[in-house]
């Protein structure tokens, strides 16, 4: 890839809030840069929202709501395909933009462009098939209408490591609903909702019914929005610590919510499971993303007669993985998001190996500029571990032995957390045992990748509440009427 077609890309990308149809800058005039993590480079100087601007954004959101509400489905239908085809004219910009505010080579970032396309193609499908019903009651004194209405303007608060799916898994059903949107991207990859917001407007989008606020004040600026009583509905993707403050903001005006929050995924291999197929999804479920994602394998958990040969073939993999920037040819492992994320991994596998984990491969930062972290392999991760109990976001593989059934469903659901498990095994009874036991919101069952946008993504206990994608992620921005009426034959 060139510098110049680089630079080309990031002049194209709009520097200002988007807010009523209109690009503008922050009030104040306040602006923030946006670094490529693989050098420490400034790719743009962007505007950074003040508390005013995001109440700006909402006003904008609350006046175009009548109008979209109105809109006959099948125009917002229409609406969402346009986007999901210029999407496909662009998805090589697209991703290129994602590696560079974000880190992930070239090939997986593609692969988010097709991910973060299906929502706009699944949803405008899903518009014009909201459903109610109609019948007696059961006294037959009168007749049951159920019918379904927009929540109203929403709040989405999305993360900075899938930039464009993250923002299309929230847009596409509450604009296929009939809601309008206040989206505020993460401050660390903003460029590509930016990028987004334009395809939109590109796309007919009427003024108002999407907005974006880019910001560093995101505390304030989101607090202001949540607590004021026209807003009808925040969804957040995030940690849990940060869910849970949105969350109790949110209760002051009763809103629905969507959290999609924190993971400690465990990724299971029996002993009769087929190893080339173990290792191929425990490489794909951990390194995805170079790790850094909520649905990553945090814990594998392996029957102790596979585990050294299951340690030894995914460290042979990992031996084998090229690093470097996400635009350069062959290269598996991009940076890390930024010095925080490399500390954290370096803290991690530091407290494990001090325990008594065996360090396989790799555990140290690279010292190049960028924020890189070595992909690394540690096994005989001992209890107690701090890389056991906290999310680890970063490429590092940990293994735990067990011995029977029972201790590897013990050691899969001893967490707070519970979105997703992965779990290998030829038995079939098995297989149908651990969806009963294991407790998480999704699982993969001889599979390390289980994202669709054709199916209910979120999770169990710490990790969240509703679901996005499926038939039920339309739900998330729908609310139920009952109305009874006269019996026409009385």
């Amino acid at each position: 890839m060139t510098p110049n077609r680089e630079t080309e890309l990031l002049a194209d990308v709009p520097d200002g809030l988007f807010i009523g149809g209109r690009w503008r800058p922050a009030q104040d005039g306040a602006t923030f840069t946006v670094q490529d993590p693989s050098n420490g480079e400034t790719i743009k100087t962007i505007a950074s929202a003040s508390v005013a601007d995001g109440k700006a954004a909402l006003d904008a959101a609350v006046d175009a709501f009548p109008a979209w509400a109105a809109t006959p489905a099948r125009e917002r239908a229409e609406l969402l395909r346009r986007a999901f085809d210029l999407l496909q004219e662009r998805k090589e910009d697209f991703a290129l933009l994602m590696t560079l505010e974000m880190g992930k080579p070239l090939a997986e970032a593609r692969g988010e462009v097709g991910y973060g396309g299906e929502f706009l193609r699944w949803f405008s499908e899903e518009a014009s098939r909201i459903q109610g019903r109609y019948g007696p009651n059961p006294e037959g004194t009168g007749r049951m209408i159920v019918s379904q209405h927009p929540v109203g303007p929403c709040y989405l608060i999305t993360p900075w490591n899938f930039p464009l799916a993250m923002a299309t898994r929230k847009i596409a059903p509450a604009l296929a609903a009939g809601c309008t949107v206040v989206v505020k991207p993460a401050g660390l990859t903003p460029l590509t909702t930016l990028a987004f917001a334009k395809l939109l407007e590109d796309a007919g989008l009427p003024a108002g019914v999407v907005n974006v606020v880019t910001t560093t004040s995101s505390g304030p600026v989101s607090e202001e929005i949540i607590r004021d009583p026209r807003l009808r509905k925040l969804s957040f993707t995030g940690s849990t610590p940060v869910g849970q403050r949105l969350l109790e903001q949110a209760a002051s005006g009763v809103l629905r919510t969507s959290m999609e929050l924190g993971g400690n995924a465990p990724f299971v291999v029996f002993d009769d499971a087929d190893l080339d197929k173990a290792v191929e999804g425990a490489i794909a479920a951990k390194f995805r993303n170079i790790g850094q994602a909520c649905t990553a394998a945090n814990r594998f958990i392996v029957h102790r007669a596979v585990a050294d040969e299951f340690a030894r073939r995914v460290t042979e993999r990992v031996n084998g993985f090229g690093i470097g920037r996400g635009t350069e040819d062959g290269v598996t492992i991009g940076p890390l998001i930024d010095d925080r994320a490399v500390e954290k991994a370096a803290q991690l596998v530091e407290d494990a190996v001090g325990r008594g984990a065996t360090l396989r491969t790799g555990g140290r930062a690279i010292d190049r500029p960028g924020t890189f972290y070595e992909p690394t392999v540690i096994s005989d991760v001992p209890a107690g571990s701090d890389i056991l109990r906290e999310e680890i976001f970063g490429p590092v593989l940990a293994i735990i032995p067990f011995d029977d059934e029972d201790d590897a469903v013990r050691l899969a659901n001893d967490t707070e957390y519970g979105l997703v498990s992965y779990v290998y095994t030829e038995s079939l009874a098995r297989g149908q045992r651990m969806i009963d036991r294991l407790e998480t919101g999704m699982m993969g069952l001889n599979m390390g990748v289980v994202s669709n946008a054709a199916a209910p993504f979120g999770g169990w206990k710490f990790s969240g509440l509703g679901r996005e994608g499926g038939a039920e992620g339309i739900h998330e921005y729908l609310q139920t009427k009952y109305t009874l009426t006269a019996d026409p034959f009385a």
